[in-house]
This record gives C-alpha cells, structure tokens and sequence, in this order.
C-alpha cells in the first residue's frame, strides 16, 4: 500500500469541495476547521489543505506553548561575551556597540518593543488559520496568493538551506569542554558538537508528547537560573556582598560613554537584542496541535515574552552591578560565569553555573528542533518540494523524522564544514538578515490579510492587533533591513569579518532573488515550453497527513481538469458520484 493516495475517491469530501469555496473574483477561498478549533479557517485556496486531524497530536497546552519559546529565546546567548561561542555575546555586544551602561539597557526595552509589536502580528495570523501549522510559511502564503506559489516556493527554499543549528552546537560543544575544564583542537570541539545534536535529535524522534515534556523540564531549569541571576543581582546592588565594593558606579552616571557610539555599533547592539528575543515566535509553529489555539496563545505567548523580557532585564542589572563595562566586554570568560566568579569567587559556583548553561544550549536545541520541523513540514505539504511523503509522513512515531533528519544532516554538514572565525559568523549573519526581511513583508501582509477579509465579509477574529502596533512593526524591520548597509568607522572591512562588512546582506539578498529566478523557470518558463500548466492535487496518508501535489496537466487536458477539480484540487461532487456509480470491473 502506497503511503499517499487521493482522497477525492469518496462523495463525502467530494460534497465538502462544492460547499466550502467561496468565489474571491480571481482568487478562491476555502473554508475548514479542524478538530482543534470550533472556528473555520478561511483560506486561499492555493493553500496547503487543513488537516482536520493533527497527525502529530494535540500535546501542546499552555505551559508547553509558554516554554517552547522561552526555551528557543534564552539560550546562552544572555550568559556569553565571547564572539568565538555564537554570535557574540549579547550583553557585551549591547554595552559595545551602545558605549553605556543607561543606553544598553535602553536598547533592551527597544528590543522587547520591537518583540512585542511582531507578537501581535503573529496572534493576529493564527487568530486567522487556527488549524494551520507552521507560522510564517502559512502567513506569508495567505498574505500574498498571487503570484500562485511564488512565496511558498522561495520561503521553502530558504527554510530548507538554512535548517542548520550549527551556531548553537558549537555553543553547547564550548560548554560542555569549559565544564570539564578541559581545551579541544577544532576538530575535537566540532565532534561533540556534532554528537550533542545527535543526542538532540534522537531525544525529539520518538514521542511528539516527550520531546514536549522534556522541553517544557529544561524550560523551568532556565527559567530558575535566570531568575536565580536575577535576585543574587538585587542582593549585589543592594551593597549586601562585600566582595563588590561599589555596586551602584555604572547606575550613577548610566549614560555616560554614549556620545562614543556611532551607527553601525547601535544597529550591531539592536540586532544583537533582536536575536536574543528570537523565539517569541516559536509557539505560532504548533498551532494545530493546540485546542482552542486562540485563546490559548493570546495570553500564553504574551507570557513568554514578558517573563523572558523582565529576567533579561534584571540579568543585565546584575552584570553591570557585579562588573565594569572593561571587564564585561574583555573578559575571557562568559559574563554569567563573570559575574559568579565576582560574587561568590572561583570554584564551585562557576562550574556549577557552566552546567546550566549546558543545559539551556541543550533546551536551546530542542525548542528549535521542534519549531523548526514544523515549518519544513508545512513547507513540504504546500506541495512546491518534491518527495512529499519525506516531508509529511509522520509515521512510525508519530513526528516528523523528515524535517529532524534534514536538520541533523545540514547542521552536521556545517559544523564540520567552515572554519572558525570569519566564515562561522558569515554563515550566521546570513541567516539572520532573510528573517528580518521576512518578518518586514509579514507586517505588511497582515494589513492586506485584513483588506482580504473585509473585501469577503469574513467575521473578525477573537485577536485583532492594533494598526499603530502593525505599522510601529514595519517601521522597525524596515530599519533593520536598511541599517545593516551603514559602514562601520574602521572602514569597509571593520566589522566582525576580515573582508567587506556588507557581504552577509548581499549574498542573502542574493539568494532570495535565486530562489525567485528558480520560481520564474520552473513554475513559468519551463510549463510554457513544455505544453503543459501546474495544477495542484490533494493526497493523504494513513496517519490522517494531508498535503498538495503540483502535478503537470498538459494544455490540452486543462479545461477538462479543471472542470472536474475545484480551486482546492478536490475533484467536483459530480465526477465522484458518476465515478461511484459506475459498475465495478470483475
């Protein structure tokens, strides 16, 4: 038995096909709910199918909503300094490029600003397609239908070549050797790597409802150390710890140094806090295995934000108290362990601190493992990615081996791969720019989602973000798009690569435009050569997986495929009910 086959076979969804289009002039809308959900989801019909039934469960409540992003949002970059362990650290490279102690901790409220807008644009798409998985690879298909799957295929392009985690492998692998106390060559630092991923994956493999518990453990471990971090702080600042002699220096005078910062700086401080905030999303990947996702999200989401928000808040007043800004920017340890070594000496605490570290790095993985599987398969039920069954089967555990085994291969291949130093951060700057663009064309999608609903008289939805939020949103990533341009001081080649510091937002300009090119060949100019169109087909597997398959109609088979298939891909209740009538062949 085939694992996909057809489910137009039967009049019960052949019926379903005639009832749920609803004619947008020269788009057609669809309209479904699933299980998880009393609300339809309204769609454009080009659109992955809704599957009624989550195939991978409905494990995911409120406590797993609210730390599957914390755990994706605090990872090791709050505790870290030191560039060669991520994408620099964050706390230094906020002091850095913003020159003192009151602007950085500015910065960080504008982070959580930025956060918080593109939140709401989030809740107000998933307040939209409640039974729809996947996050931005669902938006941004609704958002823009036309041209038919054109952003479905360069978003699945670049989803699929930047899978990889290698930067917070590495991460987990320096931790890992610092807490043995021991110095790895390259090539030992890359090998636990590549198993500390492995063992990643293998935990996410088996269980869809573990992998969820196990997150959700590692989520109060983080959740502890940072609040942990957070009080011992106040203590500090209170003067209650005589080995800091002078806790309240850098709050006296916070503003001090900041006529020393210049513009490249404060965007590297910006983008910086922007990735650290990474994960607010993560939830938006679940929403079909969630009940009643809506009311669940609109407040368990916010949650996750804010707390992670206060306790990076408070871990920075707790650095700035225990350390001066020279110690904190140059110091060759991780400012976590930093600020330990300060307050309670060298030693136990340290060590003790350099293992929860590992665990977050560890949670870190896991959180964006389970994200991130989600988006490819949904990606791959779109139907623009050949070997769907690799993309949506679920079988034989119930997750998604597919998209793990994808990641692990990509990830492995590029820890192994690049050399330290400037092709590792090349590498990482390259992945974060196409998200900053993505999230820019997200905002102003939401308002034509808006303008599409109107249009069709569909009901408003229980979330609607306010527009001064969704503009404030655009204006933010545009600015995120367009400062990375601004040259730093030192020079052309003065940023955190030997060689022209624009290079990153080029080459990732540059892919997106190939993924475009790729689109206009294979979905444009090869059908008109070949005497054929695409048309799309729904195909199901034996766990309830549904998912779209572009097949080729040649031009002059069109008029009667289409007249025999809705705008879905569902064959028309007619053909099925003549099909059903037929006498069977003996």
């Amino acid at each position: 038995m085939s694992f996909f086959k057809s489910p137009a076979a039967t009049t019960q969804q052949a019926a379903a096909s005639d009832d749920t289009i609803i004619d947008g002039g020269s788009l057609k809308y669809t309209a479904e709910a699933g299980a998880n959900s009393s609300l339809p989801t309204y769609q454009e019909a080009s659109g992955a199918p809704i599957e009624v039934n989550s195939p991978l469960g409905y494990s995911a409540g409120h406590v797993t909503l609210i730390f599957i992003n914390i755990s994706k949002m605090v990872g090791t970059g709050v505790f870290s300094t030191r560039a060669d362990i991520g994408l620099s650290g964050l706390a230094s490279s906020v002091l850095s490029g913003t020159g003192s102690v009151g602007l950085a901790l500015f910065y960080w409220v504008i982070g959580f600003a930025v956060a918080s807008s593109m939140l709401s644009v989030y809740l107000e798409f998933s307040s939209y397609f409640p039974s729809r998985s996947g996050s931005e690879a669902v938006y941004l298909e609704q958002a823009y239908p036309r041209p038919r799957y054109f952003f479905p295929t360069v978003f699945a392009m670049q989803t699929v070549i930047f899978s990889f985690s290698s930067s917070n492998s590495i991460v987990l692998a320096n931790y890992l050797f610092r807490l043995a106390e021991a110095s790895p060559s390259d090539w030992q630092l890359k090998g636990v790597a590549v198993a500390s991923y492995t063992v990643a994956v293998l935990a996410v493999s088996f269980s869809t409802k573990w992998s969820l518990h196990l997150s959700n453990a590692i989520g109060w471990i983080k959740l502890a150390t940072l609040t942990f971090i957070a009080i011992t702080g106040l203590v500090v600042l209170g003067g209650n710890v005589s080995s800091i002699q002078d806790p309240t220096a850098h709050f006296r005078n916070a503003f001090s140094g900041s006529e020393g910062a210049t513009v490249y700086g404060a965007t590297n401080a910006l983008v910086s806090v922007m990735f650290s905030y990474s994960g607010y999303e993560n939830a938006f990947n679940l929403v079909n295995e969630v009940k009643n996702p809506t009311k669940t999200l609109k407040w368990s989401a916010p949650v996750s934000l804010l707390v992670t928000g206060i306790l990076y808040m408070f871990a920075n007043i707790a650095y700035f108290a225990a350390a001066s800004k020279e110690e904190i920017i140059n110091s060759e340890v991780n400012v976590a362990s930093l600020f330990f070594e300060n307050t309670f000496g060298s030693g136990g605490a340290s060590r003790a601190l350099n293992f929860l570290i590992c665990i977050s790095a560890f949670g870190n993985l896991l959180a964006v493992l389970i994200g991130s599987s989600r988006m490819l398969r949904e990606c791959g039920r779109q139907g623009v990615l050949p070997f769907t069954k690799f993309w949506t089967s679920t079988r034989p555990f119930g997750t998604p081996l597919g998209p793990y085994f994808l990641k692990w291969v990509l990830t492995s291949l590029m820890v192994i791969a690049p050399p330290a130093g400037d092709a590792f951060n090349f590498i990482v700057n390259l992945g974060v720019y196409p998200q900053s663009m993505f999230h820019f064309l997200l905002a102003i999608g939401l308002l034509l989602i808006r303008r599409q609903r109107k249009r069709l008289n569909i009901p408003r939805t229980e979330w609607h973000a306010w527009s001064v939020v969704v503009y404030f949103a655009i204006v933010a990533n545009f600015y995120l798009l367009v400062a990375p341009w601004y040259p730093p001081t030192e020079g052309a080649n003065g940023g955190n690569v030997s060689f022209w510091y624009g290079t990153y937002v080029v080459v990732g300009i540059s892919f997106i435009a190939s993924c475009g090119v790729y689109y206009v060949i294979y979905i444009k100019v090869l059908p008109r050569f070949g005497n054929y169109a695409f048309r799309q087909t729904i195909i199901s597997g034996p766990a309830g997986e549904t998912a779209h398959k572009l097949v080729k109609v040649p031009n002059h088979e069109l008029a009667s495929w289409d007249e025999e298939h809705d705008a879905a891909g569902r064959l028309r209740r007619r053909q099925v009910a003549e099909k059903v009538d037929q006498p069977s062949e003996a």
